[in-house]
């Protein structure tokens, strides 16, 4: 575009689209030569005031010079960006490097001038804010570290913009002007205002979807069935609050409506506005569609169709297309491929989706990628409504499709402050941005349960996601460091999202079981011992048992503070005094109301009746108010303002955050702006108690809710990352910086690597090379006896048990017999790479790993050195920054961590000492991402100390921080 010499080549990667405040969407991108016609009919729409805020003067046109000067760029010097909806600017920004005295300078100058233009019509939704991120990313890419802007007083928007960016600056006053000057390096105030416009931003852009004011279908049959017309009709029938409009250029000219809804020939004859257009024709058709929804102003759309990147790569480059085309006119897309979406709340009532019932109103939030699964689990709520669900039905449900727009983590940002929803459901066949994914996960779990299935295989044929070395445990035990409560099957994620729906978080492990019958409660007793749980002694109340026997039992559980959950048993009883299923229900709920701070689960066999008592909705008050309602529907989404009152009777007293014992209570989970406070650990609903088919199903599911707990406590103190002195952050920089100068990436030798690890306090054993005997009793005589040697080839380095490593050499005869030894067993000391090194105390072999993946971050990962670790799986993850309980934690997550903590009356290892290495590595790749990989193998944790005796170190050049550049929309 740009075709002068002296300009470099058109910046492409400058292009992207953002989310504005509004939650509509705009692209930005490079203003060039091609763009003067764009720019003069941009500049007539700009009030006289806003020019005058410009130019300081009135200025009604701009000249041919003007017009030149603001479309010619040469992208390093002088920079212009537009932002555009429909191919046309809304809002412009420019920068032009700067010298000392102000004039115009080229580098090594380092400031530039910034000016801003928005046009009248969208001042107000965020533009500026979101082009002063992407000005400012562009600047910082030239070498640009500080802007200047001039301002008149009376511009307070544009003042605004720049003080609540968050940049460190000055202000000045002079001759009638405010001059604002701040540094463009991100700063942690910075990044917390990007990520908090990020948040209301993309929210407000899936409530538009999920709460429109009106919904057009397009596609709808003149026939009865097909696609369309079952989503009309499910509209229709789910009592939708907003017009309805039906749309086919089929339709004859005299057809008014159909199925009572008014019918159109196209979207641009609807009189009225349409937020939300469904997209029911063939992927042929769909971009004519996209082209009348974004002239007529549509705010979404929802594209069922099928034939996009899940057929292959003319799929893929339809779909990329299709978005292209949506996002130029401000809309954003659920699907394509998608089966819908869903709203329950009463002043929406939405069923956009080929659900032909719509779902009980509840407060879960239901999340699938795969339309299949969404349909299996919409199928199975809706079967456990009747009976375990009750009131606890969905608030809000998006099957996404092929995801190449709106994604989970849109909805994550849109559940996070949604007062009607307290606990959220995700089946995720791929993640396509994982570190976002995780940022948002951790915050959304601090507020509200976030429940995840996460496939195991590849990526759908649909999904374009980043490419990720690590496995999928690695990925998963992330996840869980979040905050993310993994299961394994969408039967677990129905399961478990049930309970934590109804029942308060419980304050620890320990699980009181009670029933009327002796083997039920047995099973229940030994699926919590394999849950990690530590259940009491089953108490057996005998199958005479009656209601109130329940009763006093259950209420004598929830009192006793030797347990922190209460699971009941109870299966068919026979005889006379035997309670039936209301008469058990009424007592089991009556009791529960009267210690509510606990959790309480029943397992019944061949007791649907049971269930459906359990749940029923005239059960969801105290006894002494259960008569004040008896419609179910009245229950169905109670304002949380009348639940306050009854807070008190169902929910523990919030305890102090950060409560470090055990069984401390759960903290309050922080509000997110706009919900309401609810008690701590206590959902909406929280007397309903589930029931569940199976001891082992309900056991896992209060294990879950076991972790989460613990996870909820630790997350109200997350640490802190430590200070050292002895770490010389620059001098490593300047080692990095001079190894990285010989090429783009390289693997450290053993001088190089243990200079750099020292720079940060983490001390190499030597290891000498000993490539003949002699060699080897030379270095053995200046390290002194008792020494190691070890062969360093591929395929026996850290192998022991291959017999590679010969330890407690006392003296040189020892030496060259086992020198000898190696040598004939595996070939010639050129093939082994022998080593000789000091003895080091003796103690436990562990691994430490630091890697940078390009999808997830830099992880920190420990374990204990040796195949049968390898082979196990057994490994323990965190991402860095890692924290001081991080690290504690991290030691002790892993199967084997008792072999740390004298197990079977060994020595206990000096785990502090590990806990500081591990700090120590994570700080090296935080502050240099440089450092893509370290491994130190073996590291030998004494009682008393540690010594690392293997280590190697990669460096290349970073791979790029997304999350640290402006806000942008992904493009799959």
């Amino acid at each position: 575009m740009q075709s002068a010499p002296d300009r470099h080549e058109y910046p492409a990667h400058w292009e992207a689209d953002v989310v504005l405040r509004d939650g509509g969407t705009a692209r930005i991108r490079p203003i060039t030569v091609d763009d003067a016609e764009r720019l003069v009919s941009f500049y007539e729409q700009v009030s006289d005031e806003s020019k005058y805020y410009r130019f300081f003067a009135p200025y009604p046109r701009l000249s041919a010079k003007d017009v030149h000067r603001f479309t010619h760029h040469d992208f390093v010097d002088r920079v212009g960006l537009a932002a555009t909806v429909g191919g046309e600017f809304i809002a412009t920004v420019r920068y032009d490097r700067i010298g000392a005295d102000g004039m115009p300078a080229s580098a090594p100058a380092d400031e530039a001038e910034v000016a801003f233009l928005v046009q009248d019509a969208h001042q107000g939704r965020g533009v500026a804010s979101a082009l002063l991120e992407h000005i400012g990313a562009v600047a910082r890419e030239r070498g640009i570290r500080r802007f200047a802007a001039e301002v008149l007083p009376a511009n307070s928007k544009m003042i605004k913009v720049f003080t609540d960016a968050g940049y460190t600056q000055k202000r000045s006053f002079e001759d009638g002007v405010v001059r604002l000057e701040f540094d463009l390096e991100p700063t942690e105030r910075s990044l917390a205002v990007q990520r908090a416009r990020e948040q209301r931003a993309e929210a407000r852009s899936v409530r538009r979807l999920l709460a429109p004011g009106s919904v057009a279908v397009v596609g709808v049959g003149r026939a009865p069935g097909g696609v369309g017309r079952g989503v009309l009709g499910n509209l229709r029938d789910a009592g939708f609050t907003g017009p309805l409009y039906a749309v086919n250029k089929a339709f004859p000219e005299d057809l008014k409506e159909i199925d009572g809804v008014p019918a159109h020939r196209s979207v641009g004859e609807i009189d009225g506005h349409v937020d939300l257009a469904v997209v029911a024709v063939p992927a042929e058709h769909v971009p004519e569609v996209v082209a009348e929804c974004g002239e007529h102003g549509v705010q979404g759309l929802v594209v069922l169709a099928a034939g996009y990147a899940e057929s292959g790569p003319e799929g893929r480059e339809r779909q990329r297309a299709l978005v292209r085309h949506a996002r130029a006119y401000g809309m954003r897309i659920i699907g394509p491929n998608a089966f819908g979406i869903v709203n329950t709340a009463p002043t929406v009532r939405l069923n956009a989706s080929l659900a032909p019932e719509m779902p009980r109103p509840g407060r879960i939030g239901l999340f699938a990628q795969s339309g299949a699964i969404g349909v299996a689990l919409l199928s199975r709520l809706h079967r456990r409504g009747g009976g375990v669900t009750g009131v606890t039905g969905v608030s809000t449900f998006v099957s996404s499709g092929n995801r190449a727009d709106v994604s989970g983590n849109d909805v994550l940002q849109y559940w996070y402050d949604d007062p009607d929803t307290d606990v959220a459901l995700m089946y995720l066949e791929s993640i396509g941005n994982p570190r976002k994914f995780t940022r948002l996960a951790r915050r959304t779990a601090a507020a509200k349960p976030l429940v995840v299935v996460q496939g195991a295989g590849s990526a759908p044929q649909g999904h374009a996601v980043r490419a990720t070395r690590l496995p999928h445990a690695t990925v998963s035990a992330l996840l869980r460091q979040a905050g993310v409560i993994r299961v394994e099957t969408i039967t677990e994620l129905v399961d478990t999202g049930l309970l934590l729906a109804r029942q308060p978080l419980p304050n620890g492990p320990r699980v009181a079981i009670l029933g009327n019958s002796e083997s039920l409660g047995l099973l229940t007793y030994d699926a919590c011992l394999s849950q990690g749980l530590r259940p009491l002694r089953p108490r057996d109340l005998t199958t005479q048992a009656t209601a109130e026997d329940f009763h006093a039992a259950l209420a004598r559980a929830l009192a006793d503070d030797a347990c922190d959950a209460v699971v009941v048993t109870a299966i068919p009883a026979i005889g006379e005094a035997s309670p039936d299923d209301a008469e058990l229900a009424e007592a089991l709920r009556t009791a529960a109301a009267a210690g509510p701070a606990k959790p309480v689960l029943v397992v019944h066999v061949e007791l649907g009746g049971l269930a459906e008592a359990l749940s029923a909705a005239s059960s969801t008050a105290p006894r002494a108010r259960a008569a004040a309602t008896t419609d179910p529907q009245a229950h169905s989404a109670p304002p949380r303002a009348a639940e306050s009152h009854t807070a008190d009777a169902h929910t523990a007293d919030a305890p102090a955050p950060g409560a470090p014992a055990p069984d401390a209570p759960v903290p309050p989970a922080p509000q997110p702006p706009g919900s309401a406070a609810s008690p701590a650990g206590a959902p909406e609903g929280a007397h309903l108690i589930p029931a569940y088919p199976a001891a082992e199903r309900a056991v896992r599911a209060l294990s879950e809710a076991v972790k989460y707990a613990h996870w909820r406590r630790e997350a109200a103190d997350p640490g802190k990352v430590p200070e050292y002195d002895d770490i010389d952050e620059r001098g490593a920089a300047e080692l990095i910086d001079g190894l990285l100068a010989r090429g783009q990436g390289l693997t450290l030798g053993a001088d190089e690597t243990r200079e750099l690890l020292g720079r940060y306090g983490v001390h190499l054993r030597p290891a000498v090379p000993a490539p003949t005997p002699d060699e080897a009793a030379r270095a053995a005589g200046a390290l002194g006896y008792p020494v190691a040697l070890k062969a360093t080839a591929p395929h026996l380095r850290h192998r022991a048990d291959l017999g590679g490593v010969r330890l407690d050499l006392a003296d040189e005869e020892q030496l060259r017999r086992a020198y000898a030894e190696l040598t004939e067993l595996f070939g010639s000391a050129e093939e082994l790479r022998p080593v000789v090194q000091a003895m080091a105390p003796r103690g436990v072999d562990t691994v430490v790993r630091a890697v940078i993946d390009p999808a997830a971050g830099a992880v920190l990962s420990f374990g204990l050195a040796g195949a049968a670790s390898q082979l196990l799986g057994d490994m323990a993850h965190r991402l860095v920054p890692v924290t001081d309980r991080d690290a504690a934690s991290l030691v002790r997550s892993i199967r084997t961590a008792p072999l740390l903590f004298g197990w079977r009356g060994s020595a206990a290892v000096d785990t502090p000492a590990l806990e500081e290495l591990l700090l120590r590595v994570s700080r090296l790749v935080d502050d240099h991402p440089e450092v893509v990989a370290v491994t130190l193998e073996p590291v030998v944790v004494a009682p008393h100390g540690l010594s690392v005796l293997g280590a190697s170190v990669r460096l290349a050049p970073p791979p790029a921080r997304d999350d640290l550049g402006p806000r942008t929309l992904p493009v799959y």
